[in-house]
């Protein structure tokens, strides 16, 4: 018996001790991040699947997983060897995880979760379809981990402050602004436990989380106090006595629990359901009242203030100068088939710290021809793949730096290509080039302007089975909303913000065939305001990120008169911000790369 079954098994057991006839693992911790310390990964401990995105069920004679079509491949290949069954999200056929536990649940059993890491909007999802059927939800146990016998310990790092010359805002002046907003919702006490809401808010940044410079922690603030639940311990010195001196109480992290149960009764509560988890509002006394939506430090957040846009394009600055110096590296290696996957991606991390990043931003994906239908590929020790003289390589990478946050994908052609290829990558990059160069009105949403991408690719009668982009935080979370490209109908109000000046969102369509290749090209995008005319007001978009697209894979007649001249002044652009910071000779491969299609 495998691993994962023998595991399976335990837990099927831990189950029956505790009367729980089915049993629910999502990916999360306390505060619904993303990205996990190695404490809160119970899904990977429990299934095998290493992937950010799924919810585990399991039931007595079945275990299932659920996520979205970034894992596909990456999930059966995992699952292999397990009683794990993948479940693909939103294709024809599957049903969604609470239409499942509607079909399969009997009148009167339990469903079990840790109340701890499951959020209050996928319990209200589950109670919604199983209303009719008289079904316990039950919170109480972290089964998994019960069984989890080596389980690491929830670490807590030094917190450190992030200067007002990048944030450019205080925290105090912040706080005020999420007064506004919440007075403004009808509510007076807001509970946040999303660690990239309160970093924002509190200008704070620390390394509690991989690859997001996070502190663990919850805030309630109300008209008059501003509380953040911490380890004291890491909060004493300069970072403690700002915050004290901008109003902020620090209390243990712990205490958060009983404090919400100590809020007044006549408080009235505000709290995001996707980004609170369920035993946080149960903790809250019986009788007050709540309000739900988008946090206003998120809708705050999402709009980088003038100081925060120019600290972004030095970022994206340097972020560039790294990936051309690691570039003209790579394709002037003497011999790039001796180079592993980890060893090409081991030196643009040097590249990127020699610029200023201090970390990055998510793990890097260097994958070599097959390895790129994977969109979230992580080469391992144990399964690098060599470079070739042959199809793609496809390399998703970023960096953390005070000023900025990164996220790029090129794609490089290392060597001969099919037709299939070359139609391949001009149809991405015609798909990047008409999303970033659109101009709309104001009111309009990034699901409005999906189809902008996804056209060219959908002209071959092909498709991604993922979003077009996502919102990227200010030396925070890769991942951040509530913007984000999508084309298939949101199903939360969230799904159709309004695009604004100063939010910054990914353009990153692509082509994935399974056992061939990967394509994908991607920039982050600044929402900038356009001409203001009789039909209202025009926003439209600036290119953060500054890096040269690989012209070798692009059949340049496929490409109409407005796509060429967007990557012509592209080419432009890049290379008169990054000269400067090359060497003689990068600047001439520079130049010559970037010559006008």
């Amino acid at each position: 018996m495998s691993i994962i079954n023998q595991r399976l098994a335990a837990l099927r057991a831990k189950m029956q001790e505790h009367g729980i006839d089915y049993y629910v693992i999502p990916s999360g911790d306390y505060h619904g991040s993303e990205y996990l310390s190695a404490c809160f990964r119970v899904k990977h401990f429990i299934c095998g699947f290493t992937g950010s995105a799924g919810t585990v069920l399991v039931g007595p004679r079945e275990a299932l997983l659920w996520t979205d079509g970034r894992y596909f491949i990456q999930a059966e290949r995992e699952l292999a060897g397990s009683e794990f069954r993948l479940m693909r999200m939103a294709q024809s056929g599957v049903p969604s995880l609470d239409e499942y536990l509607k079909q399969e649940m009997k009148e009167g059993q339990v469903l079990g979760f840790d109340g701890r890491t499951t959020s209050v909007r996928l319990t209200r999802l589950w109670e919604k379809a199983l209303a009719d059927k008289n079904i316990t939800l039950l919170g109480d146990y972290d089964l998994a981990g019960a069984i989890w016998q080596e389980r690491p310990a929830q670490v807590f790092s030094r917190p450190f402050l992030l200067e007002e010359r990048y944030s450019g805002l205080a925290a105090g002046e912040k706080i005020g602004r999420v007064r506004e907003k919440l007075a403004s919702s009808g509510a007076d006490t807001l509970v946040l436990s999303s660690l990239d809401d309160i970093a924002w808010l509190l200008n704070i940044r620390g390394d509690d989380v991989p690859n997001n410079p996070v502190v663990f922690g919850f805030v309630i603030l109300d008209s008059k106090n501003v509380t953040l639940y911490c380890r004291r311990e890491n909060f004493r010195g300069p970072v403690g006595e700002k915050l004290e001196g901008q109003g902020v109480l620090l209390k243990e992290y712990e205490e958060i629990w009983e404090d919400a149960g100590r809020l007044s009764p006549e408080a009235v509560v505000f709290f995001d359901p996707a980004k609170t988890v369920r035993q946080l509002l149960d903790k809250l006394p019986a009788g007050v009242q709540t309000k739900t939506g988008i946090n206003p430090t998120t809708l705050l957040k999402c709009i980088k203030n003038p100081v925060e846009q120019e600290a972004l394009r030095e970022s994206h600055r340097k972020d560039g100068v790294a990936m051309v110096k690691w570039l003209y590296w790579l394709m002037h290696h003497e011999d790039p088939e001796s180079l592993t996957e980890i060893e090409a991606e081991t030196v643009l991390e040097q590249c990127r710290r020699e610029q200023g990043a201090f970390e990055l931003s998510f793990a890097t994906i260097a994958a070599m021809g097959p390895n790129a239908a994977m969109m979230h590929y992580k080469a391992a020790p144990e399964t690098t793949a060599h470079l070739k003289k042959e199809g793609f390589f496809l390399v998703d990478s970023g960096g953390q730096y005070l000023d900025g946050t990164t996220d790029i994908t090129r794609t490089i052609a290392m060597g001969p290509l099919t037709e299939q290829q070359k139609l391949h990558y001009t149809a991405t990059l015609r798909s990047m080039l008409r999303l970033g160069a659109a101009r709309f009105l104001k009111g309009s949403t990034c699901y409005f302007l999906d189809i902008l991408a996804r056209g060219p690719i959908w002209d071959l009668n092909i498709d991604y089975q993922c979003g077009t982009g996502h919102g990227v935080g200010f030396c925070l979370n890769v991942h951040e909303g509530p913007n984000g490209f999508r084309w298939s109908k949101p199903t939360e109000l969230a799904g159709l913000v309004e695009l604004e000046p100063g939010m910054v969102t990914t353009d990153e369509p692509g082509v994935y065939i399974e056992g061939e290749y990967g394509i994908r090209i991607e920039n982050e995008l600044l929402c900038v305001t356009g001409e203001e005319n009789a039909y209202g007001q025009f926003l439209g978009f600036e290119h953060l990120t500054l890096c040269p697209i690989d012209l070798k894979p692009l059949i340049p007649e496929m490409l109409g008169p407005d796509e060429k001249k967007a990557l012509n002044d592209y080419h432009a652009l890049v290379y008169e911000r990054l000269k400067s910071g090359l060497t003689e000779e990068e600047a001439a491969w520079l130049k010559e790369i970037t010559a006008p299609v």
